[in-house]
């Protein structure tokens, strides 16, 4: 009999791996050039100006990254309510009643009150927090900084208050989700004892069985208990699963 934890099961597609690793670079590169900036009186952040061509050519990287950002961000929304309303995907990201239920079951089971855990679904409420606080800071992060690029365009249309403020704005966001990518995201997906040393399933595209019963059971069950040509999509931050 095969050991649990060999049972691989596909969890995400080729199309969210692929998307997964434009984000990360685009992410890294964004970072990189957006902080230097912000933070452009520390030596090391002169350090990095230098060498990658001056100021000029830093914003240049920083803002045709910016684009493959817009881009990117504008695919997964459009495919995301494309495939919710024409295919009928299952809206695995959207925050309901359950979440705040499981947040509650999952304190009393930390403080000893509950014998076991939540049971979630295709994504827990902390990953459904991650996933729309990091959304919503993209758009707001593409919005002022397209204000920021065009901001002679952009004051045709809007006072022109709105650029200081799309400057607040861009810096202090982009700053948010650098933290919250480094301290929330990177502890899920490298330092939890779940998965450490790396939760590689964003990048084979599989997860183990025994992980799947542990942290995503009503997902498991659903999988199993439904034939596989009646079963919809799921949607999320990191993963589209086509039908089988």
């Amino acid at each position: 009999m095969n050991d649990i934890r060999d049972e691989k099961i596909r969890r995400f597609s080729n199309y969210r791996i692929i998307e997964h690793w434009v984000l990360l670079i685009t992410f890294i590169i964004l970072v990189l050039t957006g902080l230097s900036q912000k933070f452009y009186y520390l030596a090391v952040s002169q350090w990095f100006i230098l060498r990658i061509g001056g100021i000029d050519s830093l914003r240049y990287v920083h803002h045709y990254t910016a684009l493959v950002f817009l881009s990117l961000v504008t695919v997964h929304v459009i495919v995301a309510v494309s495939g919710i309303v024409f295919k009928k995907w299952r809206p695995s990201m959207v925050i309901t009643g359950k979440d705040f239920t499981d947040a509650a079951d999952n304190i009393k089971y930390y403080i000893g009150m509950k014998d076991h855990p939540a049971a979630c679904d295709r994504y827990n409420y902390k990953q459904k927090f991650e996933y729309w606080v990091v959304l919503m800071g993209a758009i707001v992060m593409i919005a002022s900084g397209l204000v920021l690029w065009f901001p002679v365009f952009a004051t045709q249309f809007l006072p022109g208050e709105i650029i200081p403020v799309a400057k607040v704005l861009h810096s202090n966001e982009a700053l948010l989700i650098f933290l919250i990518i480094a301290i929330w995201h990177i502890y899920n997906a490298i330092f939890s004892p779940e998965v450490f040393p790396l939760d590689t399933s964003i990048f084979t595209g599989y997860i183990s069985r025994e992980r799947m019963i542990s942290e995503h059971p009503l997902e498991l069950e659903r999988m199993e208990g439904t034939d596989t040509g009646e079963r919809g999509a799921d949607i999320g931050v990191d993963g589209i699963e086509a039908k089988s």
